[in-house]
């Protein structure tokens, strides 16, 4: 006996449906034929410009609402091939508003009722979930493009900081890009040691030279007259065409009497590279020997950028500055000479000998001068040598085991200052 027949086919396919009826989404009920035979409210208010759907084809109710043919067919394949399908995404416009939905349907089968046999589904509005799936891969893709824009500008920034860094001494770059201020109208009054070189006649070799050949050779003698600096702290302030114009004492030193030593033996160290190079370019068409001029003068100068609001120059301005310039053209080829300030801070570690004394203009009186010849014996020990006495603290390095007892002693010397320190007696307040 079959249990259809004492059971009304309406009220079973209205029980059967009934979990379905206040559900959220769009419910729908169809036979084997996929024609529509529930629907619940959510349906006709999801979907009103179907109206009365009942008998209706499900694939053409798809169709009615816009969904395209390939999924209308991926609808039929699946239920056919499958017993369910899934669309995950169907867009359809409702009261000209495009929404999301995701179709989910599925055969059903009974053994005591044939009319239950048939396509269960429901169309889930995702709407929101798929609006904040674009925002999310929207935002992701201007992530992406920001950080891509982000390391374009950062190697635009590198690049340009490695070119603008052929343009500064390293002391000053490193003190410009340190700062977290600006600090470009800060100005310092210190005691630097100046150096200022020039080549003699050089004009005469620029009017002679192919431009190509004149670039080769000064090129590689500022590039070597560079090297020399960085290697003893200098920091380089300019290229005048062939002058070079060095400072000590600024933004960093070692002390006026350590800036100005060191200062000398750049400039010694200077014609050692310089005698060296004479071959290079007289292979590059240089007839005779470059021979460089050089002064040094120790004084009180204002330095810190100078210029206008356009174009700023870190440099170092005061009469220290002119004095150097003055004592370089009047040295003689391939000499050195210095100022009674500079040999007053070294006098015992060059070799020196005085050349008079003249009164520059802008000076209210005499200045006496030296040529620097070379360093002294004890200057010598010292290159063999670094102690560096900063505070409380003494470091020592000894790169030649000659100078041990030399070493000692000045620990001796210095052991014996901290011992006075410590015996004075505590002022009270």
């Amino acid at each position: 006996m079959n249990a259809e027949q004492f059971f009304n086919q309406k009220t079973i396919l209205d029980l059967s449906f009934f979990n379905f009826r206040n559900a959220i989404t769009a419910a729908y009920f169809a036979n084997r034929d996929l024609e529509i035979l529930r629907v619940n409210e959510n349906f006709r208010s999801f979907f009103p410009v179907l109206g009365n759907v009942t008998n209706a084809s499900m694939p053409d109710v798809l169709e009615q609402l816009g969904v395209p043919g390939k999924q209308i067919d991926q609808y039929r394949e699946d239920l056919t091939a499958k017993g369910s399908v899934l669309l995950p995404k169907v867009e359809i416009s409702v009261n000209g508003n495009q929404r999301i939905f995701s179709l989910l349907s599925a055969h059903t089968t009974d053994s005591d009722f044939s009319y239950l046999n048939g396509v269960q589904g429901q169309f889930v509005d995702r709407t929101e979930e798929w609006s904040l799936r674009r925002e999310r891969e929207e935002l992701l893709a201007q992530k992406i493009k920001d950080r891509e824009l982000i390391e374009e500008k950062s190697k635009q920034l590198e690049n340009l900081a490695n070119r603008l860094a052929k343009y500064l001494s390293p002391q000053i770059y490193s003190s410009i890009f340190s700062e977290t201020e600006d600090k470009s109208h800060t100005h310092t009054r210190k005691n630097l040691t100046i150096f200022f070189s020039d080549i003699v006649r050089f004009t005469d070799l620029s009017d002679t030279l192919e431009p190509e050949r004149l670039a080769t050779v000064i090129n590689s003698y500022l590039s070597e007259m560079t090297n020399v600096a960085l290697e003893y702290g200098g920091t380089i302030d300019k290229f005048i065409g062939d002058a070079v114009l060095v400072f000590f004492g600024d933004p960093e030193t070692q002390g006026e009497a350590e800036d100005a030593m060191r200062c000398v033996e750049m400039a010694l160290k200077m014609q050692e590279r310089i005698a060296s190079l004479q071959s290079y370019w007289k292979k590059s068409g240089i007839p005779n020997d470059l021979q460089v001029r050089m002064g040094i003068a120790t004084g009180y100068c204002t330095v810190g950028n100078f210029g206008s609001d356009q174009r700023l120059e870190y440099t170092a301005l005061g009469s220290p500055v002119n004095l150097a310039a003055r004592l370089q053209d009047m040295a003689a080829p391939d000499s050195i000479l210095a100022d009674q300030n500079t040999l007053s801070l070294i006098g015992r570690h060059v070799i020196s000998e005085p050349k008079g004394e003249f009164t520059p203009k802008g000076f209210a009186r005499d200045v006496r001068y030296f040529q620097i010849n070379g360093l002294a014996e004890t200057a010598l020990k010292r290159q063999g040598r670094e102690l560096s006495h900063i505070g409380k603290h003494v470091e020592v390095n000894v790169l030649n085991s000659s100078d041990i007892r030399a070493a000692i002693e000045e620990l001796a010397e210095i052991q014996e200052r901290f011992r006075r320190q410590i015996d004075q007696p505590i002022s009270e307040t």
